[in-house]
């Protein structure tokens, strides 16, 4: 069987002091022709990502709900991790030559995942390209099939593409965070856009006192006398880690005792984060006022929290970006935020509520310099920054938002999933060719 991640119901009441008593009756509602309904979600890891700590959220609520949500994990060795990371980096852009024996990696281990996945259920949702193959190898059922693309995807590798098409076209819905990210040649029946969430009552999203923020600081080595800007991410070249300490040292040019602190949890799913962090070592030696933070020195989701509530800025880089959860997560908080006018963050940021938008190097470190030494202007942004996530951005937005699509294709008369093209072909064809 695919490993199985215990979490347990949340009841949808805990969040009425957020969204209002209404919005949780709207949400009920939803959910009422769906309850007893079986769903299973399943992605690559627990941890390290934007989907792992959706599904951390979004699973208990519909638990809460009276309906049953698996979250299921597929498993493989790292040459698999290898090859998806590639073919993740391909999807958003990046050069890359698909060879057979990345191509028959992929399938053998998708092929295996899909006879673990044993249970039955109603509704099976596949989260980004790891296990987007799972459905082809599956027996015919009664289940109906979603994909859920958590990258961006609107200018990929051609023949990375072409490779995985003919898999999404199985599913019954794609779901993509923006119109503009489903991918040039995908011709599917249901294309659905939805954008993420973030859960306020998590661990890293609960309020906490300034008192324990600085508690957290000082403990990792942070000076409560000196100005912090951070950034949370993976360490990946697309979040350009490098590129924020050019910016951390351009303005601390202006701001002398300028500290910069890089969190990042180290996925599980994600071979080449070892390569970045080694160079990000590399480059900030020496350097005692930039401070390397990652789950490998037990940094977790409330230090996360503490950094985002008690950093003067947050800066979010990155050159290509699905959405970004750590920029709503940050405007929770009310802390201003300079971002790359990139993917799915400027759904999130209106450029001036919140914090600032830019698209450059030298425009990010004026921006950072500016709320420095602008801090009533500061403060007024990243409450601005706030009310925008608590109306748009909460986990029960996008619960409801599933639920519509859950419900509209139980409606549906059952008809047998598109025919896969000629380019799809068993590992075992592969090897045989």
């Amino acid at each position: 069987m695919l490993d199985h991640v215990d979490v347990g119901p949340r009841p949808l009441s805990a969040y009425t002091h957020i969204i209002g008593e209404e919005v949780v009756e709207q949400i009920r509602e939803l959910a009422a022709p769906l309850r007893g309904a079986r769903i299973a979600q399943i992605n690559a890891t627990t941890y390290g990502g934007g989907v792992s700590e959706l599904l951390r959220s979004i699973v208990p609520l519909y638990r809460g709900l009276g309906i049953q949500c698996d979250w299921k994990l597929i498993s493989a060795r790292p040459e698999f991790f290898n090859v998806t990371k590639a073919f993740h980096n391909a999807l958003q852009g990046a050069p890359y030559k698909v060879t057979r024996a990345a191509q028959e990696t992929y399938l053998t281990y998708n092929t295996r995942n899909a006879q673990l996945l044993e249970e039955e259920y109603d509704f099976i949702i596949v989260h980004d390209p790891q296990p987007a193959a799972i459905r082809h190898f599956r027996e015919p059922g009664g289940a109906k099939w979603i994909w859920r693309c958590h990258i961006d995807t609107s200018e990929p590798d051609e023949a990375v593409l072409e490779f995985m098409l003919p898999f999404l076209a199985e599913y019954d819905a794609l779901v993509f965070t923006m119109d503009r990210f489903v991918p040039p040649g995908l011709e599917h029946q249901r294309v659905v856009t939805m954008t993420p969430a973030i859960d306020p009552l998590s661990p890293k999203n609960v309020g906490l006192s300034e008192g324990i923020c600085q508690e957290i600081r000082a403990w990792r080595g942070i000076d409560p006398r000196k100005p912090l800007v951070t950034q949370v991410s993976r360490f990946d070249p697309w979040k350009d880690p490098l590129g924020v300490i050019e910016v951390y040292r351009l303005v601390r040019e202006e701001v002398p005792g300028l500290q910069l602190a890089l969190l990042s949890s180290m996925a599980s799913d994600d071979p080449e984060v070892w390569e970045m962090y080694a160079e990000i070592v590399a480059e900030t030696r020496g350097d005692d006022d930039i401070h390397v933070l990652t789950n490998l020195i037990g940094v977790g989701d409330m230090e996360v929290g503490a950094f985002q509530t008690s950093s003067d800025v947050v800066i979010q880089k990155s050159i290509r970006e699905g959405f970004g959860l750590v920029v709503s997560e940050t405007m929770w908080k009310g802390t201003p935020v300079v971002a790359n006018r990139s993917g799915g963050i400027p759904l999130q940021m209106e450029d001036g509520v919140g914090g600032f938008l830019v698209d450059s190097t030298e425009e990010c470190a004026k921006r950072v310099l500016f709320l420095l030494n602008n801090r009533d202007d500061a403060r007024r942004r990243g409450l601005a920054g706030r009310e925008r996530v608590r109306q748009q951005f909460v986990i029960t937005r996008l619960l409801a938002d599933e639920l519509r699509l859950l419900a509209s294709l139980a409606q549906e008369a059952e008809t047998p999933a598109p025919a896969a093209s000629v380019n799809v072909r068993t590992a075992a064809s592969l090897q045989a060719s």
